[in-house]
C-alpha cells in the first residue's frame, strides 16, 4: 500500500538555474530554502518553499536525461514527487500491482530524501517521483 502523505514538489527543468531561480523569487515573492549539486544524479536543485510544498528547479549538470529533456521538450514541468511513509513498501507494492518502475529501491536524492521514479507510462505520461524525507 501507498501513504501519500503530500506533494513534496514539482520538479521544473531549466537551462539556467541562476537566472531561473531569481526570475521565481521575483515571480513568487520567495527566497530559496536550498541549493545543492546532486552528484549522484549530476544535477543542481533549488529548491523556493510554497507552504507545505515546493517548486524545485533542477538542471543538468551532466544528467543526459534531463539533457534530453530541455532539447525535446524546452524548459518546463519535468517531475510531481510525492512525499509517501514507507518508501520501500510502496515500491514493493507498487511491484507487485504491476507499476512500471524506474527505481525498484530507493536511492539518495536532494536533501539526503530516498527518492525513487516511478515510470511515466504508470500515470498517463506523467513522471512521478517518491520522496521519504531524510530525518
Amino acid at each position: 500500500m501507498v501513504r501519500v502523505k503530500k506533494i513534496d514538489h514539482i520538479a521544473i527543468c531549466v537551462k539556467d538555474i541562476e537566472a531561473s531561480t531569481k526570475t521565481f523569487e521575483a515571480l513568487l515573492g520567495v527566497s530559496k530554502s536550498h541549493d545543492e549539486l546532486v552528484a549522484s544524479q549530476k544535477t543542481q536543485a533549488v529548491l523556493l518553499p510554497l507552504g507545505e510544498t515546493s517548486i524545485e528547479l533542477i538542471s543538468p549538470k551532466g544528467n543526459d536525461g534531463l539533457e534530453k529533456f530541455l532539447e525535446k521538450r524546452g524548459q518546463g514541468i519535468h517531475h510531481i514527487a510525492l512525499e509517501v511513509e514507507g518508501i520501500e513498501d510502496a515500491l514493493a507494492a507498487l511491484k507487485s500491482a504491476g507499476v512500471r518502475l524506474i527505481d525498484e529501491t530507493p536511492r539518495t536524492g536532494a536533501r539526503g530524501h530516498k527518492v525513487a521514479f516511478l515510470h511515466p507510462q504508470a500515470a498517463g505520461g506523467v513522471l512521478l517521483e517518491l520522496v521519504e524525507p531524510h530525518e
